[in-house]
C-alpha cells in the first residue's frame, strides 16, 4: 500500500477533471488520501472534488502566435514547476497522476525530477500535446482507447489501456437498460455540445426538425443543451413546430438524461464517448473541427467502427443531413437497438478501478 498521498494533476476543464474525480473516489474508497493540483479555472471544483486539498499551480498554454507570448507561457510554466517542486517536497506523494492539459506539466515534471513515480492518463484517441511532453518521463501511460496515435515505439511498452474513468452518476445511469421506442411510438432525443453547449447544435437541430414530416416531429421528445444567447430562438422554433422540448443551458443530471434517451446527438469529446459507451446509447456524433490534433474525430471513429454511432463532419452537418438521419432512426428502431448494444460492448465501467490498481502498483514500487 502507498505510504503517502496521491497527487492528481488535471487541466481546468471537465474533460480532464471528470476522470480525475472518478479516480479520486476510487482511491479514497481504498483509504488513500488524494490531493488535486490544477489551475485557477478549476479551483471552483475544489469543494466538490473529493480531495483533501486543491492546490493551484501556475500554468499556461504555449502558443505560436508570437515569440513574446511563447516566452511568457514558458516563464509561467517554469514558475509552475518551481511551485510544484515545493508542493511535492511538502506532500511527499507516493505517486503523481496527470490527466492532460498544460496545468499537468509542472506537477508531473516536478515529480519526475524528484524521483516520484508518475502516471499520465490520455483520454483521447491521440496523445495530447501536454501528455506528449510528459510521456518520456512517465512510468505508465494509461489510455482510454486500445490504440492511441502518438503512443508508439518505446512508449508502447508502457501503455496500459484502462478505459476512461467515469463519474458515479454515469455508473448509476448505466444500470438503466436500453428500451427501444415502440414502432410508431415516442423517441427520446438528447442533444448537447459539451460543458458550455455548442452553437452549431442550436443552428442545425431546430431547422432539421422543421424538415421532418409532421407525423415524425410528433414522435419526438427532445432535451437540448443550448447557450444562453440561443435559448429564445431555439425555444421559439420548437414552440412553433409543436415539438415537445426542454431546452436549457445546463443539465445537472445529464447522465440520467442520456440513459433515458433513445438517440443522442453530440460532440465527441473523450468523456462524452466514454459515457455513451458505459451507458450504452446510440449516437450521431459531430466532432469539433477545431479540436487540437483532431482528437474528437479519432474518438468518434472508435464508436463508428463498431456500428454504435453515425459520425458527421461539421462541414456536412446540415439540416438536410440531420433530418435524413433522424428519419432513418425513427423508421428503424431495431437499428437503434443494435447500435445501443454495440456502444455498451465498448464501455469500460470499471476504468477508475483499473486505473486505481495501476496507481497502487506504481506507488508501491517506489523506493
Amino acid at each position: 500500500m502507498a505510504r503517502g498521498p496521491i497527487l492528481l494533476a488535471a487541466g481546468g476543464t471537465g474533460g480532464h477533471l471528470f476522470p480525475a474525480e472518478a479516480l479520486a473516489h476510487a482511491l479514497a474508497a481504498r483509504g488513500l488520501a488524494v490531493h488535486l493540483a490544477t489551475d485557477e479555472r478549476a479551483t471552483k471544483y475544489g469543494n466538490a472534488f473529493p480531495a483533501v486539498e486543491t492546490h493551484e499551480i501556475p500554468s499556461a498554454t504555449p502558443s505560436g502566435r508570437s515569440p513574446v507570448q511563447m516566452a511568457g507561457a514558458a516563464l509561467k510554466l517554469a514558475q509552475g514547476v518551481l511551485a510544484a517542486w515545493t508542493l511535492i517536497g511538502r506532500l511527499k506523494p507516493a505517486a503523481v497522476v496527470g490527466f492532460g492539459g498544460y496545468p499537468t506539466v509542472p506537477p508531473v515534471l516536478a515529480a519526475a525530477l524528484r524521483g516520484v513515480p508518475t502516471i499520465i492518463h490520455e483520454q483521447n484517441g491521440i496523445l495530447g500535446r501536454a501528455n506528449r511532453l510528459l510521456a518520456p518521463r512517465a512510468r505508465i501511460i494509461a489510455t482510454g482507447f486500445p490504440q492511441v496515435r502518438g503512443v508508439e515505439g518505446p512508449l508502447k511498452a508502457r501503455q496500459r489501456q484502462t478505459g476512461n474513468p467515469v463519474r458515479l452518476p454515469v455508473l448509476e445511469a448505466a444500470k438503466l437498460p436500453y428500451t427501444p421506442p415502440q414502432p410508431g411510438g415516442r423517441l427520446n432525443l438528447v442533444v448537447f455540445g459539451g460543458s458550455q453547449g455548442a452553437r452549431v447544435m442550436s443552428d442545425i437541430v431546430p431547422p432539421a426538425l422543421e424538415k421532418l414530416a409532421p407525423e415524425e416531429r410528433a414522435r419526438l421528445s427532445l432535451v437540448q443543451q443550448a447557450r444562453e444567447e440561443d435559448l429564445a430562438r431555439v425555444r421559439e422554433i420548437y414552440g412553433r413546430l409543436g415539438v415537445a422540448a426542454e431546452v436549457s443551458p445546463f443539465f445537472t443530471d445529464m447522465p440520467a438524461r442520456i440513459a433515458q434517451a433513445h438517440l443522442v446527438v453530440a460532440r465527441s469529446g473523450a468523456s462524452t464517448v466514454a459515457e455513451l459507451s458505459v451507458i450504452g446509447r446510440p449516437a450521431i456524433l459531430v466532432p469539433l473541427p477545431g479540436s487540437l490534433d483532431g482528437d474528437q474525430a479519432a474518438n468518434a471513429v472508435s464508436l463508428e467502427a463498431i456500428g454504435a454511432a453515425v459520425v458527421i463532419r461539421q462541414a456536412d452537418f446540415t439540416p438536410e443531413r440531420l433530418a435524413a438521419e433522424l428519419s432513418a432512426s425513427l423508421a428503424d428502431t431495431a437499428g437503434l437497438t443494435r447500435a445501443a448494444e454495440a456502444a455498451k460492448s465498448a464501455g469500460i465501467p470499471d476504468a477508475a478501478e483499473r486505473l486505481a490498481d495501476l496507481v497502487i502498483e506504481v506507488a508501491g514500487s517506489a523506493r
